[in-house]
């Protein structure tokens, strides 16, 4: 897999994510707000707020942000009611691409999704046309020169689904998603801190692009991720030189 690096793939995003804090902390307000909508506002019984508020915390949004958005979730303040949708498309040489979006309207964002798919050379699929080649988990990414068999051990001890060896040398602790946040702990105390830790929709086969290919793929998942009502972007599209 010369020049397809994972780790250099998911530094990529990583740095990506690093450098869109503003969007994050908007993402993720809406996150909390449906989280506790759908499921109430304690992070004791619910599973999804739990998750989100974690994440919120790990990126230094204030417990006063965090509090509004799951008042306004239960309906304790005045807020935007807003819907989750997911789109479905290709894009350059037949990578999948899955969008979730959480919107106050839904006209707006479908138009706003299909235009970032169609100048950038992708096209809108219908739903479950490609749902099928992603698995919703949690994902833990360990530094090339870890060592894979204290890891495996450890991550067993923990729980976790599976321990994936990438070529480059970096190694992947799956998770089943709401089993997450307990594994990453145990690991952690363990001593193994991740580079990247997130729960997500991760591709369970890869199309790989080289050249212009990876540039434009790479322009059309900059274009959807810059759609106001985007929350996450994933891709089955492992990119060269990311």
């Amino acid at each position: 897999m010369a020049g397809h690096s994972k780790w250099a793939n998911i530094q990529h995003r990583k740095g990506k994510q690093d450098s869109k804090r503003g969007k994050i902390f908007t993402r993720l307000i809406k996150e909390i707000t449906v989280g506790a909508r759908l499921g109430g506002g304690d992070v004791a019984t619910n599973p999804r707020l739990r998750l989100a508020v974690e994440k919120a915390y790990e990126n230094n949004m204030p417990k006063d942000n965090v509090e509004r958005a799951i008042k306004r979730g239960t309906g304790d303040l005045e807020g935007v009611n807003y819907e989750e949708i997911r789109y479905e498309g290709y894009g350059i040489g037949g990578a999948a691409v899955m969008v979730d979006c959480m919107t106050d309207n839904k006209t707006r964002t479908v138009a706003d999704v299909r235009h970032a798919f169609s100048k950038h050379g992708g096209n809108l699929g219908t739903d479950g046309s490609v749902a099928f080649l992603f698995k919703h988990c949690g994902q833990l990414l360990f530094a090339p020169g870890t060592s894979e068999d204290n890891l495996m051990e450890a991550a067993l001890d923990a729980g976790a689904e599976d321990i994936v060896a990438n070529d480059d040398g970096s190694l992947e602790v799956i998770t089943g998603p709401y089993e997450f946040s307990k594994i990453k702990a145990a690991l952690e105390k363990a001593g193994f801190k991740p580079e990247l830790a997130e729960v997500t929709m991760k591709a369970t086969t890869e199309t790989e692009l080289k050249g212009d290919d990876s540039v434009k793929m790479q322009r059309l998942l900059d274009a959807l991720e810059a759609v106001d009502d985007v929350q996450e972007v994933y891709t089955t599209a492992l990119m060269e030189n990311a």
